[in-house]
């Protein structure tokens, strides 16, 4: 079962934001915060949240400053901002602070719905009217993913070689003759180190991009290519 975190201390919004999160889907668990401190709380007593949805205006944060508070706190965790500034620029820092997207509180019910879908298949939100920044950003930002491959250990870049070619954990781990465990911790920590928020994402970004020679026992039967 899917769970979000909505953070926002405007109970109407928090209801609409849960009305539009139901909507995309209806059997989704839903737990509401009214600051910082309360989303902290709940993180720590509830494991496994796919996705918070966080208001820039709170009691307790300034800016992206609470942003930066659960992303410091729950790096993995994937962070939509739902806010009712629109201004271009704010958005640009918001997404490259690592925002798994940014949805305006204009934004129609059935709209948001579609908006925290395409989140959750890891896709990056953003307002219609955005325009993204230039293209020599996407390169930078392509050569710092390139040096945080280098951060990842043979066995790692093992694992993410046979993710991006779609391996489901229980194929990665018998091609690599791991427990599913095992293939899960590799798979933590290797978003943890390339600063990305879900395996989906991983994909995406990681694409088609030369990853580093492992230079170690190379796994099994590699000359399957995609999982059958």
């Amino acid at each position: 079962m899917t769970s979000f975190l909505i953070i926002d201390d405007h109970p109407l919004f928090r209801e609409a934001l849960g009305n539009a999160v139901r909507l995309a889907l209806p059997e989704a668990r839903i737990f509401e915060a009214m600051s910082i401190e309360d989303a902290l709380h709940i993180l720590l007593a509830e494991q496994g949240i796919d996705l918070a949805l966080l208001d820039l205006s709170l009691p307790d944060a300034t800016g992206f400053s609470g942003f930066l508070r659960l992303r410091e706190a729950y790096p993995r965790l994937p962070v939509a901002i739902v806010s009712s500034e629109e201004d271009q620029h704010i958005v640009r820092e918001a997404l490259a602070l690592g925002a798994a997207g940014y949805l305006p509180k204009s934004t129609s019910k059935r709209e948001l719905a579609q908006s925290i879908e395409g989140v959750l298949s890891g896709s990056v939100s953003v307002p219609k009217d955005f325009v993204a920044g230039p293209r020599l950003r996407r390169a930078d930002a392509s050569k710092a993913l390139e040096v945080k491959l280098r951060e990842l250990t043979p066995q790692q870049l093992r694992v993410l070689d046979l993710l991006r070619r779609g391996f489901p954990n229980r194929q990665i781990a018998q091609e690599l003759a791991l427990a599913e465990s095992t293939v899960k911790a590799h798979i933590t920590e290797i978003l943890r180190k390339l600063g990305l928020f879900s395996r989906n994402k991983a994909v995406i970004e990681i694409g088609e991009m030369d990853l580093p020679d492992p230079k170690g026992r190379p796994y099994a039967r590699v000359d399957r290519g995609k999982p059958q």
